[in-house]
């Protein structure tokens, strides 16, 4: 790892509050632009988990763990860019299942509720929800409206699509032009979420994410992003 990249996850750490013992939890949301997962939120989600205080237990969850049914997902098409951005994922599960219990800090949570290689819909495991733990949850499309209120902060990784396909083609094999017709799917959702959205605004932490090795925090803002929205910012 870098020293850049060291220092950028201290600076983020630093922004990020840390839940009391027993206390109300605290749900952070890893958001960014990509295809399928080009612009490296599981791996950033993954190192700042490992580097939270041990004093406040730490959750991940991925909103990819709570997909719709393929024949949902597809019912547009599979190429269909408003099939991306419309028909993906179950918010409503999402939200009964992990954010309520984590918000009222009793009860269990499920960590996913659909296995998108079976599609098959999980029931399980269940595992009980802790006071004073952060939940850190990455993800596509987290600055949508049915969850932009669930967040007491959120980081958007900001990628140019050039480079986000680019790192889809390495890892999968898909072509790393954006414009090649393999991608329409999903860099059209995207460009339907950047104008319905405009996640960089909304995000409570913007970061310009198009180098791994030397990420920057464009811009931290000091209300949640939920209450930002709230009042018309």
């Amino acid at each position: 790892m870098s020293d850049q990249r060291t220092e950028f996850l201290g600076a983020l750490l630093a922004l990020m509050p840390v839940p009391e013992l027993h206390g109300p939890n605290l749900i952070v949301g890893i958001d960014g632009v990509d295809g399928v997962d080009g612009s490296g939120k599981t791996r950033l989600a993954d190192e700042l988990a490992a580097r939270m205080p041990e004093s406040s237990p730490v959750v991940r969850v991925s909103i990819d763990g709570f997909h719709h049914v393929r024949e949902k997902r597809y019912r547009r098409g599979p190429r269909s860019p408003e099939g991306f951005w419309l028909d993906s994922y179950d918010y409503e599960q999402f939200r009964q299942e992990v954010i309520d219990p984590f918000r009222s800090g009793r009860g269990t949570y499920l960590s996913a509720g659909h296995d998108v290689d079976s599609d098959r819909l999980l029931s399980g495991p269940r595992r009980d929800v802790q006071q004073g733990s952060i939940l850190l949850v990455d993800g596509i499309f987290l600055h949508r409206p049915e969850l932009v209120d669930v967040w007491d902060l959120t980081v958007f990784l900001d990628v140019p699509f050039m480079e986000s396909v680019r790192r889809m083609s390495v890892r999968d094999g898909l072509p790393g032009d954006p414009d090649a017709e393999e991608n329409t799917r999903y860099v059209g959702g995207q460009k339907l979420y950047l104008s319905e959205c405009r996640p960089a605004d909304r995000a409570t932490i913007h970061v310009d994410y198009r180098h791994l090795d030397r990420p920057r925090i464009r811009r931290a803002a000091r209300q949640p992003a939920h209450q930002r929205h709230r009042e018309g910012t």
